[in-house]
């Protein structure tokens, strides 16, 4: 009795998940095509969309962010209360930003979760750790290390936000190094706001 309890609860669970990342995939989805319409009606390039292959389509888009086209999104909501609006996301986020940003990335085609994840795990322990050999040992060059790495890291995570703003064409006034800035001060906050996208 317990055992198919237990399937059907697991069965919910996987269904579940399975819908949450479809919902999240038809919103990707929908704002990359509603991008691609804009950018190439207002460069009247749509005909040869039809005609094109995929290099030339993305050298298209291309040109079309250079110059400024498209339709231009803001981000959902501000910075703060933005975490306050997807609370799985702002949990995942306080929890394990590995995970969220790695999953963000993937979501953005920039690459597999788990590289990114790990890559901005393995930047995150070598900060930590650098910080912990200075308040162990009193050592200065420790703590030079735990900052450059922890500005590393920011800057790391700050550029894939901008490069995320660049391909979804979203319009801010904030420049790279405010992303980066973001990303040092409230990392959770900017990983939960580039989730939902």
């Amino acid at each position: 009795m317990t055992t198919v309890l237990e399937k059907r609860e697991a069965a919910a669970a996987e269904e579940e998940e399975e819908r949450l990342l479809m919902e999240g995939m038809a919103v990707l989805d929908f704002d990359m095509l509603c991008s691609t319409v804009a950018m190439q009606a207002q460069k009247g390039t749509w005909g040869k969309l039809n005609e094109s292959n995929e290099d030339e389509e993305e050298a298209i888009l291309f040109k079309n962010n250079e110059n400024g086209g498209g339709v231009f999104r803001m981000w959902e909501g501000e910075l703060i209360y933005d975490c306050f609006d997807h609370r799985q996301i702002a949990l995942q986020s306080t929890c394990c930003p590995c995970y969220r940003f790695g999953r963000n990335m993937k979501r953005a085609g920039f690459g597999s979760c788990f590289l990114q994840g790990f890559f901005y795990l393995i930047l995150l322990v070598i900060a930590l750790s650098n910080l912990l050999a200075f308040i162990i040992t009193r050592r200065r060059w420790f703590l030079y290390l735990a900052i450059a790495f922890t500005l590393s890291v920011g800057t790391y995570v700050g550029f894939y936000r901008s490069q995320i703003k660049k391909k979804f064409n979203i319009k801010g006034s904030d420049s790279s190094l405010d992303d980066c800035v973001y990303h040092l001060i409230c990392p959770c906050c900017t990983l939960s706001q580039v989730g939902p996208l």
